[in-house]
């Protein structure tokens, strides 16, 4: 819904939305028994008056609430075509399309959409909402488009297509780029193929043959152009180096067939050109909400490595996730981590409540699948058969191998509050702690793919300067209990338990923390803290995958763009 609120038809200012999901967030930590949500707070706004002096009614948290609350009983009673042409309408996206300058290219893209439900719509009658949305999301994830269907078309329009597609076309102008030495003569150019394919597959023999191909390729270019003909390369590359023009290019100069004419493309254009490049890189920096709300956020705020983490991946992400708290919906990945942290929780807490004897698999099986149950709401049917089935396969096995490993002088769930390091006050909430006397290791449970996990397990080196996540964590953790004046522990490592097997083999990752490590990390917290404290979190990262980057720049919420890390 946050996300939401920021689309451009609503018209809303992104600060308002921040101030109205701060103030959701204050009611929820009012307490009481009653539940306070950022939905329960728009439809209980006040309606603005209306005003004589004003020529329209500017749009209100009420009015906006009223419009989504009736499109979501009409999702109850209507068809999903008539579902979405509702939303078009109600929602203001046609009244944004007809007062935008892009109207013929908007319109193109909202047929084309809708076009597209008809399709789905008419291969599957009983399409439902959730179905139709999942599809969209798996559309997403593998890069597959909705097809644009053009319903207007210019004579002066532009195709951009390559030589192998051009074939059996012709065009009035035709515009050969990118005519280089590197692009056409070198041996495989043109191709995707990253392998050399035999001799004795071609009429004659390596090279001299992929250079034929290459030629009879290149005149099927510039044989498309009815009556005008333009064969470009540039002088040098973007390293500033001068660049060599394809053979093709030279036979046709010397045979009088081209002219070779320089020319210099206009500042203006090549500065235009740029900027795009730069903004798509870009760190967008946002206006934050008023130093009021800032100041009582960040009077009651403690650090966690969670926070700590998510500041040096983003900025943005930090503020958004962490400081003004973003509703999030739970998802099948987090509820299935959940599930299975619960169940091994469960498992350690029996054992401790029996005398220290474990209770049998089956009831980590069924604590497992109570969770699941009861969280059934963050899958989809698919997503949650799949994942109960695939936590039946892998817990079992998981203790079979475990059971006469474990260590049974634990603490489950341990919660650390009221550290402070070098004035900074942290927290944490440790999976489990295993005791050897008053030497301790610290046990985190990991759901996730092992191999996936390798990078966030190293310690800084120079590509990864802050080290990886799971290192980080390891350290954080030392810092945390050996901080802590409630007990005279001694934190001698941490350990990574993946629950997911690698090869029928269950992985665990033991990192000991060095004075070296411990000195980084707690630069680390107290730079992160001391710039949480000076509200250096309005700049973002920049990474092309950074969601909330993504988020600001998609939604036109930048207020300034700066160059990325790479460029400065």
């Amino acid at each position: 819904l946050f996300q939401v609120l920021h689309c451009d038809f609503f018209s809303l200012s992104p600060l308002d939305i921040a101030k109205l999901n701060l103030q959701a967030n204050a009611k929820k930590r009012g307490g009481g028994d009653d539940p306070w949500s950022l939905r329960r707070l728009m439809a209980e706004s006040p309606q603005p008056k209306p005003d004589l002096f004003s020529q329209s009614e500017p749009p209100s948290i009420k009015s906006i609430s009223d419009r989504l609350e009736s499109l979501l009983k009409a999702s109850a009673s209507v068809t999903l075509q008539q579902l979405l042409e509702q939303v078009i309408q109600k929602a203001g996206i046609i009244a944004y399309i007809m007062q935008s300058p892009e109207k013929p290219w908007l319109m193109q893209v909202l047929n084309a959409f809708f076009q597209q439900l008809k399709e789905e719509n008419k291969r599957n009658p009983d399409l439902d909402l959730a179905t139709w949305l999942d599809n969209l999301e798996l559309m997403r994830k593998n890069r597959l488009p909705v097809p644009l269907y053009k319903i207007t078309s210019s004579e002066a329009g532009v195709n951009m297509v390559t030589a192998h597609g051009a074939k059996g076309s012709e065009f009035e102008h035709v515009f050969v780029i990118g005519c280089t030495e590197n692009i056409w003569d070198e041996k495989g150019a043109g191709s995707k193929n990253d392998y050399k394919l035999p001799d004795n597959l071609v009429s004659n023999h390596g090279a001299d043959a992929m250079l034929e191909e290459n030629r009879r390729l290149f005149y099927v270019a510039i044989t498309r152009a009815k009556s005008y003909l333009q064969v470009s390369y540039a002088a040098k590359d973007e390293k500033d180096k001068t660049t060599v023009k394809s053979s093709f290019v030279g036979e046709l100069i010397e045979t009088g067939s081209l002219q070779l004419e320089e020319k210099q493309v206009n500042d203006d254009l090549m500065a235009d050109y740029t900027l795009l490049q730069f903004a798509e890189k870009a760190r967008p920096e946002i206006a934050l909400v008023e130093e009021a709300y800032l100041g009582d956020l960040l009077k009651r705020y403690t650090l966690s490595v969670t926070h700590l983490n998510n500041f040096l991946d983003c900025p943005l992400k930090f503020y958004y996730q962490n400081l003004i708290k973003v509703p999030a919906a739970k998802n099948d990945a987090m509820a299935f981590g959940s599930a299975i942290h619960w169940a091994i929780e469960r498992l350690f807490v029996k054992m401790k409540n029996n005398n220290g004897q474990f209770p049998p698999k089956e009831d980590l099986l069924a604590d497992f699948n109570w969770h699941m149950q009861n969280n059934r709401e963050a899958f989809t049917p698919e997503a949650f058969k799949l994942k109960t089935d695939y936590g039946a396969k892998i817990l079992p096995a998981y203790y079979d191998y475990h059971i006469h490993r474990w260590n049974k002088i634990i603490i489950a769930e341990k919660q650390v509050r009221n550290v402070t390091v070098a004035n900074v006050p942290i927290n944490g909430k440790l999976d489990k702690l295993e005791f050897n006397g008053k030497l301790v290791n610290v046990v985190d449970y990991k759901t996730g793919s092992y191999q996936n996990a390798k990078k966030k397990l190293a310690p800084p080196h120079e590509a990864l300067p802050n080290g990886g996540d799971y290192w980080r964590q390891a350290v954080f953790y030392k810092i945390l209990l050996d901080n802590d004046s409630t007990n005279d522990w001694l934190v001698t490592s941490t350990e990574f338990d993946f629950i997911e097997p690698v090869d029928e083999t269950y992985k665990t990752e033991k990192i000991a923390v060095s004075a070296a490590d411990i000195a980084t990390v707690t630069h680390q917290i107290t730079d992160t803290w001391a710039k949480i404290q000076s509200r250096q979190f309005k700049v973002g990262c920049g990474k092309p995958d950074c969601e909330w980057c993504r988020f600001v720049k998609t939604n036109g919420m930048a207020v300034d763009l700066h160059p990325s890390e790479e460029e400065v």
